[in-house]
């Protein structure tokens, strides 16, 4: 049985460093270009082939992402930088663009293609489809149930899915909010976090008082107890969101996933303690669920704050003028 692979994520080179050399199998990253995280350091192409190099030398792949949606414009640009990626030996480009993949299924057909997860693959028609247009493997969507999950598996393609990180509040790849509001198009990587920000609620012109404003804002994916599910799923590969966020983070993240899926294949228990769960929260902490995974009605939202908040030290009880 092949081994599930682990993938990281590289939004510098530091972070590319952190989850080699902290037992990443693969590592995701985004060019300078036609990246869904347009706000990250990103790579160009000197450093793709700086990072591709020291990543094979290591026995680790890289997948580099030109998952944005391309107009008329740009679409031939795009295909160039897949051009260039192919000719650095990149072992595979996560996609969004239909067009895009026409050309390269024309054009590189022995370029390895996987379907982003902004492509919102979501249910067995779709993974059928990207089977069909020549895609090796297909990130599922992140609001995707176990059962789903194990029927995915089922098919005759490669499933990628996330286990831990930030949640999108809409469906990958399919969300206009922040393009309406803000004039940032998420789909061209420029997603302004609206589900990020305060709200009110309103119903029938009357304001319902809540006990948050952060209404929109979900809690970080954690699936790191749901290994072994996902093992006997027939999973292929198992994704770390985070390429906006710190090496330290990455680092220590990618090792954690990796001790739990080494314990699941040597029939070990696994569970980490509370010192370890501290220090995950204090590296990044917006509160963390599974309730996708389960399909269950735990809460999704994270009441408090929409970003990092540590963990609690302790309790204000005394407040003077600014002090």
């Amino acid at each position: 049985m092949k081994k599930i692979e682990l993938l990281a994520p590289a939004g510098n080179f530091e972070c590319l460093k952190q989850a080699v050399n902290n037992g990443a199998n693969a590592v995701y990253l985004g060019g300078s270009l036609f990246s869904a995280r347009a706000f990250a350091d990103n790579f160009d192409l000197e450093e793709v082939k700086k990072a591709i190099e020291y990543a094979h030398l290591r026995n680790v792949k890289v997948y580099i992402t030109i998952n944005t949606l391309l107009n008329e414009y740009e679409i031939l640009k795009a295909f160039d930088l897949a051009r260039a990626y192919y000719d650095l030996n990149v072992d595979a480009l996560l996609i969004q663009d239909l067009g895009l993949l026409s050309l390269i299924r024309e054009k590189l057909p022995d370029l390895e293609v996987h379907a982003s997860t902004q492509m919102h693959i979501h249910n067995i028609a779709g993974l059928r489809s990207c089977r069909k247009l020549g895609i090796k493997r297909a990130v599922v969507a992140r609001e995707s149930s176990l059962n789903f999950i194990q029927e995915a598996c089922k098919e005759d393609i490669e499933i990628e899915c996330f286990v831990h990180g930030a949640i999108c509040v809409s469906y990958s790849g399919e969300c206009l909010m922040s393009s309406l509001t803000k004039k940032r198009s998420a789909n061209k990587g420029m997603c302004a976090q609206c589900c990020r920000l305060r709200y009110e609620l309103y119903e029938d012109d009357r304001r319902i008082q809540t006990d948050t404003d952060y209404l929109l804002s979900p809690k970080d994916m954690f699936l790191l107890n749901d290994i072994p599910d996902l093992i006997r799923a027939g999973v292929s590969s198992l994704k770390i969101e985070g390429r906006m966020k710190s090496p330290a983070y990455v680092g220590y993240v990618t090792r954690l996933y990796r001790e739990a899926i080494d314990a699941c294949y040597k029939n070990e228990d696994f569970s980490i303690d509370d010192g370890t769960m501290m220090k995950l929260k204090l590296l990044f902490n917006r509160g963390f669920t599974d309730t996708y995974l389960k399909n269950d009605t735990s809460p999704l939202f994270h009441n408090v704050r929409p970003n990092h908040m540590g963990i609690r030290i302790g309790k204000v009880v005394k407040v003077k003028g600014k002090r």
